[in-house]
């Protein structure tokens, strides 16, 4: 199996200011997951699709292939993530040859592991080529899902209904959230410009917290600063 990894980099970012190539834990952003995706051992090779020069350079001095620069109506607030990646996909393809799946690794989950990343790439190859489905990342949620509500002009309504509400937290069904670490998909999904997320996707269950973290907001950060020391950089 060819299995290229994709790490999507804008630059531009607005709640955290440069936060691509900011560093963390000694490392800039963005090397934590080139370091990560190139550990693991599984990929053909490891793409960058950036619009920004100063986070190509920071890619390849990091050990990353950034053969171009994303173009700027993919680079935009609205510019959605299906169409960055048919485009890198397209761009790569075309130099290199096809390949038969791609793992989208977003920068913002610095402490996905390397081990993790072998584990979904054997959990998408259980399957033959034919019958291959996503495999996407997703931990236990924090909040369950019967305990939230909408609010509009009758009230709070839950999202689940009253008898789900009425249940003991023991007795409700486990609930899971992509936490945005891992997407795998077949290349053909990419190519089409259609998203990971489809029917039948598998999910690859992460329990460590700290791996599951999400970069978003300066909050989160602050957050990262704090584990960074105890995931280490070896």
């Amino acid at each position: 199996m060819k299995l290229l990894a994709l790490i999507p980099a804008r630059g531009g970012s607005k709640r955290v200011p440069g936060k691509n190539i900011k560093a963390l834990g000694g490392l800039p952003l963005i090397a934590w997951s080139i370091r990560a995706a190139r550990e693991s051992g599984v990929f053909a090779d490891v793409l960058v699709s950036t619009d920004d020069p100063a986070i190509a350079e920071v890619a390849r001095q990091h050990g990353a292939s950034v053969p171009w620069l994303r173009p700027a109506e993919l680079a935009t607030d609205t510019a959605g993530s299906t169409e960055v990646i048919s485009h890198a996909v397209a761009c790569y393809e075309a130099q290199h040859g096809p390949v038969d799946a791609v793992m989208l690794l977003q920068p913002t989950s610095p402490f996905r592991r390397a081990e993790s990343i072998r584990q979904a790439a054997a959990l998408f190859a259980e399957s033959t080529l034919e019958q291959r489905r996503s495999v996407v990342s997703v931990s236990l949620v924090a909040q369950h899902p019967a305990w939230c509500f909408r609010l509009g002009e009758a009230g709070m309504e839950p999202f689940l209904g009253w008898d789900a509400l009425r249940l003991r937290s023991q007795d409700l069904a486990p609930a899971f959230a992509l936490n945005g670490a891992i997407y795998l998909a077949p290349a053909a999904l990419a190519r089409a410009g259609q998203s990971f997320l489809q029917p039948g996707m598998k999910p690859f269950v992460m329990d460590d917290a700290g791996e599951c973290l999400d970069i978003d907001t300066p909050e989160d950060w602050r957050a990262a600063e704090l584990l960074a020391e105890s995931f280490g950089q070896a």
